[in-house]
């Protein structure tokens, strides 16, 4: 063979050899792109998964756990049926709903008189924030009387737990989680009910404070000595009733039951027979001055006229 011969044939040999190696490194990068693309769409498949799993618990858990309302709730309020357990004792600054009861006016004011056996039981509404400073001067102000009426029958007393506050608590929502708490001991220990709105607000939190845990307000509520605390304090630990609370407060803002287009504008709001106090929240004798002046107002309205008896000719 001439050496052109030779040569030709070793360059032929070279580049079958190179075309090899060329296709060998070819298959090498498609079987590459092959296996990537397949972890990808193995990936994409096992995160789509996770995403319908997921979706799926919460869909059930949403169903499994429908917003709760406390059975004993009316129109979003509890009635006051006892005041067991809230410490209340005789005081001299109590204003009674009795006849002759002067000391809850100034003596150059005529006094309105009112007994519980005469005069129809008053109604008396206050729409109360567990965070509300108003709320508990309110209440501390006013407590040892309101008891006083409910226990004589001369009155109906009926708080409604909002939530206007719930942003002022550094993101724990405490006015809304007080007000769920507060719903609990209503369903399920009613007779303390009264004991825990009263502790609710003598142990209120300040504003912009975290406010108590839910085990702290589980706690309040036990020492009340309130019935079934096992129950009561799943129920405040869960936050059955914190949606109720949202939804209540959210209609209350809109309008108030029993009104004709009154709505909640500030806590605490007091209705006695439908009309709000805007007195001071601190003067006990103020707001026993209202109250009576409503009953009297209502007594005379229920009692009928006499029919003048016609003299004969």
């Amino acid at each position: 063979m001439s050496s052109d011969e030779s040569q030709n044939a070793a360059s032929s040999e070279r580049r079958d050899a190179v075309r090899e190696k060329a296709q060998q490194v070819k298959a090498r990068q498609s079987r590459a792109r092959l296996i990537r693309r397949t972890s990808l769409i193995a990936v994409a498949v096992a995160f789509v998964a996770v995403i319908a799993v997921v979706v799926t618990w919460t869909v059930s858990s949403s169903a499994s756990k429908p917003t709760m309302s406390p059975a004993k709730g009316v129109d979003g309020g509890f009635v006051v049926t006892d005041v067991t357990g809230a410490g209340v004792a005789d005081d001299s600054s109590a204003g009674g709903l009795v006849e002759g009861e002067a000391s809850t006016t100034p003596e150059t004011e005529p006094t309105p008189t009112a007994t519980p056996t005469d005069a129809p039981a008053v109604d008396i509404r206050v729409y109360v924030d567990y965070l509300s400073t108003g709320s508990r001067e309110f209440q501390l102000a006013n407590m040892k009387q309101l008891s006083q009426w409910v226990d004589d029958g001369a009155a109906t007393l009926t708080y409604y737990p909002v939530a206007m506050l719930t942003a002022k608590s550094n993101g724990t929502k405490y006015s809304l989680r007080a007000a769920g708490a507060a719903a609990c001991v209503a369903q399920h220990s009613p007779d303390y009910f009264f004991a825990f709105n009263d502790a609710l607000l003598r142990q209120q939190p300040e504003v912009d404070s975290d406010g108590l845990s839910d085990a702290e307000l589980a706690d309040l509520a036990q020492a009340t000595g309130l019935d079934g605390p096992k129950v009561v304090r799943a129920c405040i630990e869960d936050q059955s009733y914190a949606s109720w609370a949202k939804t209540a407060t959210e209609q209350a803002l809109k309008e108030l039951p029993g009104t004709d287009g009154v709505a909640l504008t500030g806590t605490p709001m007091v209705l006695v027979n439908g009309t709000q106090y805007v007195g001071k929240l601190g003067d006990p004798k103020e707001f026993a001055q209202f109250v009576l002046t409503v009953a009297s107002d209502a007594y005379y309205k229920a009692t009928p006229t006499p029919t003048p008896t016609p003299t004969a000719p």
